[in-house]
């Protein structure tokens, strides 16, 4: 793929040949992502009658969705993404319909459920990293592969928070059970759609010898600073979640108020996400990925400080502001330093941290709510951030002598994303 213009926009992106096409099929798969876990708690509780047994459930399949992830992507570099995703898909919606068929109706057996949900979590298609993973494949332009990571970004963040809406639209003439079915055809049409593309049908799996020795132990060492950085984020993150619902009752408001500020945050990431992509940065993402993990960090610390919802909602605003800008660098340097045939994992490894992340940020906060004060709590969270900062630079700075030449090895064509590298202003 020919490099792009002087100065590339999002626009660019679309001029590629079937990137519209491929993308706008992964989103509609990736739609059921933020379709599912909503549909699955509210199907588990009508069915069982029980929030405990709905919050084992989901636990369980968001368990098997988030560490198998790895596991996935490997068998999309192994295999390629038409022979791998295909049946994964598949299984994932047979999975996916077979839960809803068993629960959809109230008195539906808990440990059926619960082994329906596992069985379908270990098999959820990595449609995220393997959308990544051909972008890195066929944009060859370094700016325009960040606009194109921030542009996933926040197309991702817009599916997320529209996931629950669709949800509420369903339930509203039909059984839960019936949002399942749907996350299970968006994902079995979304995937289908993106495999047939031309453009995935191009990406050839690395051969597996490529991959071994060397380069990839120094492709891990590298690895380890974004994906720290994205657990850091996602446990900040996670906490965020409950302690803006503890903020809302402790001021005696009602519940629908906690949704306008998360939405807050998811504006704000948004923002982040398209400013950060349009930006032709001069510092090495290296560089900037610690600053954004600290911003995050700083901006939760002042959410502590809040007095108000309005207050509060402008410094989480502010704080998701960095969300999108850290995870997107954090990806640009998984991609960097993926040796060849692991792309698609590298990405996995960043995304199964953030997600892993935010899980135990969840379970954190909700054992310091009402031990600690609610602004101490927030502080914590941003401490996490930072925390993780902090050691993206004390890891950055320790020597190792095969630095240069890991990168240069897993940079490959785009070894100007490296640490020490500039990208041209």
């Amino acid at each position: 793929m020919p490099a792009s213009s002087s100065r590339p926009s999002y626009a660019a992106l679309f001029r590629i040949p079937h990137a519209r096409r491929t993308f706008a099929a992964a989103m509609t798969g990736r739609l059921s992502y933020g379709v599912v876990s909503l549909a699955m708690m509210l199907t588990t509780t009508r069915a069982t009658g029980s929030y405990a047994v709905a919050g084992t459930v989901m636990a369980l399949f968001g368990a098997m969705s988030v560490f198998l992830s790895p596991a996935r992507a490997a068998l999309i570099d192994r295999y390629g993404a038409r022979r791998a995703l295909i049946p994964m898909a598949s299984l994932y919606a047979a999975l996916l319909t077979a839960f809803a068929v068993t629960a959809w109706r109230p008195g539906a057996p808990a440990p059926a459920i619960g082994a329906l949900a596992v069985a379908a979590g270990a098999c959820t298609p990595p449609l995220g990293p393997t959308m990544r993973a051909v972008w890195g494949e066929v944009v060859r332009d370094e700016r325009l592969l960040q606009r194109a990571y921030s542009l996933d970004g926040v197309a991702e963040e817009i599916l997320f928070v529209s996931g629950p809406l669709l949800v509420g639209a369903v339930v509203q003439t039909a059984p839960p059970a019936a949002a399942v079915v749907l996350s299970a055809l968006l994902v079995w049409s979304g995937t289908l759609g993106f495999v047939l593309s031309p453009v995935v049908a191009g990406v050839r799996p690395a051969a597996a010898k490529a991959a071994r020795g060397g380069r990839r132990r120094r492709g891990g060492r590298a690895l380890a600073r974004p994906v720290v950085v994205a657990l850091g984020v996602g446990l900040s993150l996670g906490a965020v979640d409950l302690l803006v619902m503890a903020f809302a009752e402790q001021h005696h408001h009602g519940a629908g108020v906690v949704a306008w500020v998360l939405a807050a945050l998811s504006l704000g990431s948004a923002l982040g996400g398209l400013l950060n992509g349009a930006v032709d940065w001069r510092t090495a993402p290296g560089t900037r990925l610690p600053l954004l993990a600290g911003a995050l960090g700083l901006a939760l610390l002042g959410a502590g400080l809040a007095d108000g919802l309005g207050t509060l909602a402008v410094a989480v605003a502010c704080a998701g502001f960095f969300v999108a800008p850290a995870l997107t660098t954090s990806y640009l340097m998984a991609d960097a330093a993926a040796p060849p045939g692991f792309r698609t994992q590298a990405g996995a490894w960043v995304n199964t941290a953030v997600n892993a992340g935010s899980s135990g940020g969840a379970a954190g906060a909700g054992l310091l709510v009402g031990r600690l004060p609610l602004g101490l709590c927030f502080a914590v969270s941003g401490a996490l951030a930072i925390t993780a900062a902090l050691v993206c630079v004390r890891s950055a700075r320790t020597p190792r002598p095969d630095a240069d030449a890991g990168y240069g090895a897993a940079g490959g064509a785009r070894s100007g994303v490296a640490d020490g590298a500039q990208l041209p202003g």
